[in-house]
Order: C-alpha cells, then sequence, then structure tokens
C-alpha cells in the first residue's frame, strides 16, 4: 500500500489535482501499466496500520441519524461513513459475452467503452480514463461519456 500526503503546501491535494487538470486528464489510455493509487493520510492512517490498530468495524446492524448500532449492541456516534464494499474488479460472469472480459475477469475496454460489445460500457475503473476515473471526483464524468455513448449506440440500432 502507497500512501500520499493529505495536504501540499497548505492545499488537500485533490484541490492541486483538479487546479493542474490531472485528475481530469484522459492519461488512461495513454498508460501501458498504470499505477496504482495511494491513500492519503495525513499521517494517522499509516500510523495506526504500522501500530496493528485500523478502527476497522465489521457491517453495523442499525443506523439512527448520527449514532450506528453493531450485532453485539454497541452503539456509537459516528463523524462519517464509509462503507468499504471492496475495490477489485472482478467480473467473470461476463465472460460470455465475448470479449468483455480477459480469462482472469478483467474488463477489456478503451475508456469504458467495450469494444467487442458496443451496447456495454464500464465506469469506475481505475485509470479507466482518469487518474479520478475510479473516485467519486471523476466517475460522475465518466459515467457521462459512458451514457452518451450507449446512447448513441442505441439510437443506431
Amino acid at each position: 500500500m502507497k500512501f500520499a500526503r493529505q495536504r501540499l503546501l497548505g492545499r488537500d491535494l485533490h484541490f492541486w489535482l483538479t487546479r493542474t487538470g490531472l485528475d481530469s486528464a484522459p492519461l488512461g489510455r495513454l498508460l501501458r501499466t498504470p499505477p496504482g493509487q495511494p491513500v492519503l493520510d495525513d499521517g494517522r492512517y499509516r500510523a495506526a496500520l504500522a501500530a496493528g490498530r485500523p478502527d476497522r468495524r465489521p457491517m453495523f446492524q442499525h443506523l439512527d441519524g448520527d449514532k450506528a448500532t453493531w450485532s453485539d449492541g454497541t452503539t456509537e456516534r459516528l463523524d462519517a461513513l464509509i462503507p468499504a464494499t471492496g475495490y477489485r474488479t472482478d467480473l467473470p460472469y461476463l465472460a460470455g459475452l465475448g470479449g468483455a472480459v480477459d480469462t482472469s475477469g478483467r474488463p477489456r475496454h478503451r475508456g469504458g467503452a467495450c469494444p467487442a460489445n458496443p451496447g456495454l460500457a464500464f465506469v469506475g475503473l481505475e485509470w479507466q480514463r482518469s487518474l479520478s476515473s475510479n473516485s467519486l471526483r471523476g466517475v460522475g464524468r465518466d459515467a457521462e461519456r459512458a451514457a452518451r455513448r450507449l446512447t448513441s449506440h442505441m439510437a443506431r440500432a
């Protein structure tokens, strides 16, 4: 796991990525082996992992406003809740679509469009089109592009 500083020169890294245009530059198609995404950290996450004490919890049983209740009955007030649902692309169920995925279940695409299946598009993939494609900052931009492409495909069909 790679870590990157959350703040550079007094500003959040997202500010700099947006300001420089690196966040949305369509560089994904130019990268043969894209670099992995770092974990943005102010130092707390790295320290917690190094000490073997990250604050990881199983799924809560109930939410009520800003309070979560776990299966053991423990209730806690939350500042933020980040459900981690998994971040590895695993699409072997698309193997029957001929050319949609490779033998390991990874999508075959160009900027999210599936050349073998023009009615299929992917969004949220790492370096799909840009650095932010697999983040909340960039997935919307890629989803809009995919929707336009699919709408055009359907109009021609």
